[in-house]
């Protein structure tokens, strides 16, 4: 039996679905995360740099490179375990350690990553964040730890995952430049789990934080909206005036319909970006099955109030700009019919003045061939009159009355010669 044909990507798309395995944690452990991104055109970044980087690191640990066109790496280096992600915008770095410093949040858990080796990434760090994992301990004890580490009033506190952890967060950077997150585990709770509670925190943090490029867009994009509404509007009034330049006022107009389109143009990827983004931070904080803890506002509570409002705000810039865009077009469309008409008007004058010009250069015509015809007719009848002159003596009739006799037949044939001539030429 011949064996069945496989699709080429049939196995490294089967493979991609397995290809990202949360992390095996125990408490007490920490995690140390940074995420890295060009400031300008990420998605086209130069993705070799991102590999080098990584291999840089590596390779200061003694540790084996990726397989090359990875796109993720997990493995051990020293006493830690790295986990590395490429994403379309961005690369992030997360360290997993054992146990947990003193101090809490100390920024020694970074201490993998060193300082030079940060400093020359291909790119500009745009969130970092520290997860304290520790067993749970008494509820006394989680609340006073809740009240020494975080800001009581942006603090989000919930029990997950069917009572399998509670995590804490205050979504503040500290004075080391990093989110603080905390998490108290549950005896029964298994090492996977831990790591999925760790990398959806992670996820949370870094999307929202990429989501939030869009709103720093939207509020550029909305100022930008505002000054080009009031030069819409003014142009559409003008439209009613009655020494309105429909010409000049459609130019005008077409400028502004450009512009509109070269805002939509720059923010229709970030715009769309931010909608994924605020999706995926939606469902990680849903998959998390939130339950309140200590009557503390939920992650979920804590993103409809300080975080979807911004993200409201994209989506109404978003509309605002299509809602312009139409406007502008509806109103270009509008002059231009109404520069048609005047256009339609001038033509008809201009048209009309075509008929009054030809029709007088028609009654010159007729009249300077009246006035050919007078001439030929009074140059013929001088000659005709020389010749027949002659005769005056054998047929007894004077000059005067041989003139009047020739000049009639003269004149006919002279005006019919010139009609015919007329008639030739207009065929």
């Amino acid at each position: 039996m011949a064996p069945i044909e496989d699709h080429p990507l049939r196995y490294q798309l089967a493979n991609e679905l397995h290809a990202r395995p949360f992390p095996s944690m125990r408490a007490p452990c920490a995690a140390a995360y940074v995420a890295f991104k060009q400031p300008e055109m990420a998605v086209n970044r130069d993705r070799a740099k991102d590999v080098a980087h990584l291999q840089a690191l590596l390779d200061r640990h003694g540790a084996p490179h990726p397989q090359p066109g990875a796109t993720h790496y997990y493995g051990q280096i020293g006493r830690h375990w790295l986990k590395w992600e490429q994403h379309t915008e961005f690369v992030t770095y997360t360290i997993f350690s054992d146990g947990v410093e003193d101090r809490p949040f100390d920024a020694r858990a970074f201490e993998p990553f060193p300082q030079e080796w940060l400093e020359t990434a291909p790119g500009q760090r745009f969130t970092s964040v520290l997860i304290r994992v520790e067993p749970r301990p008494e509820e006394a004890e989680i609340k006073n730890r809740l009240l020494d580490w975080f800001v009581p009033e942006s603090l989000a506190v919930s029990s997950v995952l069917d009572d399998a952890a509670v995590i804490a967060g205050d979504f503040r950077i500290d004075q080391n430049g990093n989110m603080r997150f905390a998490a108290f585990i549950s005896e029964q709770t298994g090492q996977r789990r831990v790591g999925r509670i760790v990398q959806r925190l992670c996820e949370i943090e870094t999307y929202k934080s990429m989501s939030m490029l869009g709103f720093a867009r939207a509020r550029t994009t909305g100022a930008q909206l505002t000054a080009l509404d009031t030069r819409l509007i003014e142009l559409v009034e003008s439209m009613s005036g009655e020494h309105a330049e429909a010409e000049e006022t459609l130019r005008a107009l077409l400028s502004i319909s450009a512009e509109l389109e070269s805002l939509s143009a720059q923010s229709s990827f970030r715009i769309g970006a931010t909608r994924a983004y605020e999706a995926i931070v939606n469902e990680r904080i849903e998959a998390l099955r939130e339950d309140r803890y200590q009557g503390r506002q939920t992650f979920a509570e804590f993103m409809m109030r300080r975080y979807q409002p911004a993200m409201r705000t994209v989506q109404s810039t978003e509309r605002r700009l299509a809602a312009m865009s139409d406007r502008s077009v509806r109103a270009a469309d509008l002059l231009r019919t109404q520069v048609d008409v005047e256009r339609s008007a001038q033509n008809q004058a201009l048209l009309e003045s075509m008929d009054r010009r030809s029709d007088l250069q028609m009654r010159l015509q007729r009249t300077v061939e009246g006035f050919s015809a007078v001439a030929i007719s009074y140059y013929s009848v001088s000659l005709l009159s020389y010749l027949f002159y002659s005769l005056e003596a054998t047929t007894g009739v004077s000059k005067n009355l041989m003139t009047a006799l020739i000049t009639v037949p003269v004149v006919f044939l002279v005006w019919t010669a010139i009609k015919r001539l007329k008639s030739k030429v207009e065929r």
